[in-house]
């Protein structure tokens, strides 16, 4: 079934279960937090996020192209500013599809569907290979930058797929193919061989942070 939600692309991808930071400045996201602060209940203020493609989140042509898997995002914390603007928290929730973007009001809404991710199970041997790889990719990264991750990796296979596609610093492409995965095996596959890939590029060229090596790979741009 067809949902409704306010929409905010982004040029980042969010994943469920996963908190981040935003500044929102702009008249038409403005609007939207201001929407969303009129909702009475606070666990029903949500809205959806898209990657773009191709554009910018802010400007009079804004985004030309959004990715059409996307993310149900709670907004958890709302700090208003002077100036109008807001910093705000949002948490990912689940996973939706885009079918259309509705950009005629004071925000844009999202026509969406939600987007289910299958409850199976994963092998010990992925998960062991991706906790492994993430933690050699951590102490690789010890005396070039800030640890990605702070404490233990969780235990849960899908909450540590997630939380491993939100840790790799990847081009957004590749994020958004580990949003895209099918299940949390498919998706840690994917992560554990892209942070190998990682630590290839870093043994090859060490003086380099990982994620500008991963852009002079991977981005054409």
């Amino acid at each position: 079934m067809t949902d409704t939600l306010p929409m905010f692309p982004l040029n980042a991808v969010l994943f469920p279960g996963v908190s981040v930071p935003l500044r929102v400045f702009e008249d038409r996201y403005r609007a939207l937090v201001h929407h969303l602060l009129r909702v009475s209940d606070p666990a029903d203020r949500v809205f959806g996020s898209v990657g773009i493609r191709e554009g910018y989140e802010v400007g009079d042509h804004g985004a030309q192209s959004l990715y059409r898997v996307g993310c149900r995002v709670h907004l958890s914390e709302v700090e208003s500013n002077d100036d109008g603007s807001f910093d705000i928290v949002a948490v990912g929730l689940d996973r939706i599809k885009l079918d259309r973007l509705d950009t005629t009001g004071l925000f844009p809404v999202g026509h969406v569907v939600d987007l289910p991710e299958p409850d199976a199970g994963v092998d010990e041997a992925v998960l062991e290979r991706a906790r492994a790889t993430f933690t050699a990719y951590r102490t690789a990264l010890a005396d070039i930058r800030a640890d990605p991750y702070e404490g233990s990796l969780p235990r849960d296979p899908g909450y540590l797929s997630w939380t491993l596609a939100a840790c790799a610093p990847l081009p957004m492409p590749e994020r958004q193919s580990l949003l895209e995965a099918d299940d949390a095996t498919e998706r840690l596959l994917l992560v554990t061989d892209l942070l190998r890939a990682e630590l290839r590029a870093m043994n090859v060229i060490p003086s380099l942070p990982a994620t500008e090596v991963a852009r002079t790979r991977w981005s054409p741009n």
